[in-house]
């Protein structure tokens, strides 16, 4: 199983958020911290917004913070904000076709790591996972 990049890159653009503290941040400047396309990120930027994670100040001095405080931002709930799906196998997903499903056994295996893998999740919030502006090679921050 692999997360997604655009689950990556938020999971990266709240590390940026927790470390920049009460300064606001740019989505320009979080590209430049990672070396990905703003692009990407702007998209992630409105997905986090939307969903109460950032906060969005307009204007000539505005940017992004965070919109709920770290312990508060649980890492479960953002992977399940912005993966897909968690279709493992063909048997979990809509449409299934497979000949074995009403005898298989490997279905409830995977069902059960994927709890795992879930629940893991969950017991872990953005502060535990926090860097501060020093692991972060950006520009100094415009006053």
């Amino acid at each position: 199983m692999r997360l997604t990049n655009f689950s990556d890159y938020t999971l990266r653009m709240l590390m940026f958020a927790a470390s920049a503290g009460d300064r606001l941040f740019t989505i320009e400047e979080t590209a430049r911290a990672f070396g990905v396309s703003k692009a990407h990120l702007n998209k992630v930027a409105n997905t986090l917004t939307r969903a109460g994670y950032l906060t969005a100040v307009r204007g000539r001095s505005g940017g992004l913070t965070l919109g709920r405080r770290p312990e508060d931002i649980r890492i479960g709930d953002v992977i399940r904000l912005t993966e897909p799906d968690f279709a493992l196998v063909e048997c979990f997903a809509t449409g299934n076709q497979c000949t074995i499903t009403r005898c298989c056994k490997l279905s409830g295996m995977l069902r059960d790591a994927l709890s795992s893998f879930q629940n893991a999740l969950d017991r872990y919030t953005l502060a535990d996972i926090a860097l501060t502006r020093q692991n972060f090679l950006v520009d100094t921050p415009r006053t």
